[in-house]
């Protein structure tokens, strides 16, 4: 553990306990934490990567996400809600000088951003419905999104969007275009209906002709060292909210069973906080959350790798051209290997939560299903499956992993994939 990391601990976990104590009436009541990001935005905990040289503390990544998996023990709701932010944050280290030189001054002032990213359907994978048109003025923003996670606590949220020009033709690329919440023609929604992560914001946005300057349209460079880490870092956020909702697992386990008088005339007789299976299963549960964690925390460490290497080699400036260095594929490799585990052990500590209780672990009032909900619901936001091929391929063949950068409706069927390969075949045969 860094010196840096304890003093940032002792500077925000007096605000964690805040948090945790009211967690569970959070989630009872279905009330959004505003109040509670409201503290940690004046407190500086979106400012925490800000560069040095822009005035910012620049704690590693290593010691953000430990902070980050501090703030999902306590409620893994808010630590969520900042993955947009956070990944905001990271891309701007690539970008042009004066987009840095305007934002880095406002999150230190302590706004954030949110994310509006993905469509509901309806856009081929690769794709966008959303689009900004070019005018006289800027542009204009028109679209709807779902999964808008944060931007309701945000000042500002960034829409991924295809471009056209002034007659409305599509232009190539894609861009990112950052918006004010209060703008007119924008809405946001709490329309959330997922089993867990109740509280992180995420729901439709909507923009309607949102006009905008010119400088609020950002370029997305695909296969560039920004999106290689901008994609391992968000689902390195992911990461650290099931490490977080482990160790919670791992807390409740150990509270409400030294707590506990009642046992069963088919166990030992002593009380469960003396029972040995008893303890088995919560040292089953502790194992979980501190393999989840660790995993997690030598992710983030090749994360901080690749940035240094970045530094060496002038990959983290603006307009590079050069090859990416390996530490960013090595970094994204690190990432998979953790999404592919990391799932399983938080949702093992929240299930075997219930071995080590009775029936009454059940009431709704205790809330101890939070942690598996919301574990499930992290879990999904990149299918596990897709992940463990690509690290097969990649340890098989060398193939180096694709980060996630889209989501869409898919643009071939098995059966035209069959068609396509005997198609081939054929063609093969007869040269």
């Amino acid at each position: 553990m860094s010196e840096n990391y304890a003093a940032l601990s002792a500077r925000f976990q007096p605000l964690f306990d805040q948090i945790a104590a009211g967690s569970l009436e959070r989630d009872l009541e279905r009330r959004l934490p505003f109040e509670e990001v409201s503290q940690l935005d004046e407190a500086g905990f979106g400012a925490l990567r800000v560069p040095a040289a822009h005035g910012g503390q620049e704690v590693s990544v290593e010691d953000f996400i430990r902070l980050l998996i501090d703030l999902a023990e306590a409620d893994s709701n808010v630590a969520h809600l900042y993955r947009s932010h956070a990944g905001f944050l990271e891309s701007l280290r690539f970008l042009p000088d004066d987009v840095q030189a305007t934002w880095y001054p406002r999150i230190l002032a302590g706004e954030t951003v949110g994310n509006a990213s993905t469509e509901k359907g309806g856009n081929r994978l690769g794709t966008l419905n959303t689009t900004v048109t070019r005018t006289d003025e800027g542009w204009t923003l028109n679209g709807t999104k779902f999964y808008a996670t944060g931007s309701i606590f945000s000042n500002y949220t960034r829409v991924s969007a295809a471009i056209q020009d002034a007659e409305g033709n599509p232009v190539d690329g894609r861009c990112f275009a950052v918006v004010p919440v209060d703008a007119e023609g924008v809405t946001l929604e709490d329309d959330w209906d997922g089993f867990g992560q109740k509280l992180t914001g995420t729901g439709t946005a909507i923009f309607d002709n949102v006009s905008l300057p010119a400088d609020a349209v950002l370029d997305r460079v695909a296969d560039s060292p920004e999106a290689l880490h901008e994609a391992a870092f968000f689902q390195l956020v992911l990461l650290a909210v099931l490490a977080g909702i482990a160790r919670a697992a791992r807390r409740d386990a150990a509270a409400t069973i030294a707590g506990r008088a009642r046992t069963f005339n088919t166990g030992s007789g002593l009380p469960f906080r003396e029972d040995p299976l008893i303890q088995e299963a919560t040292g089953r549960i502790a194992s979980s959350a501190f393999a989840a964690e660790a995993t997690v925390l030598h992710a983030a460490r090749t994360l901080d790798e690749a940035l240094a290497a970045a530094a060496r080699t002038g990959a983290d400036q603006s307009g590079f051209a050069g090859e990416t260095p390996r530490e960013f594929h090595l970094a994204e490799i690190a990432v998979e290997h953790a999404q592919v585990t990391v799932p399983e052990l938080s949702l093992r500590a929240a299930q075997d939560l219930f071995l080590t209780v009775g029936a009454s672990a059940t009431s709704t009032s205790k809330g101890l299903d939070r942690h598996w909900r919301n574990a499930q619901t992290v879990a999904t936001h990149n299918p596990i499956a897709f992940r463990a091929r690509a690290l097969g391929d990649y340890w098989i063949n060398g193939t180096l992993p694709e980060g996630l950068n889209a989501i869409g409706d898919a643009t071939k069927s098995s059966q035209s994939s069959q068609s396509a390969t005997a198609g081939a075949s054929a063609e093969g045969t007869q040269k």
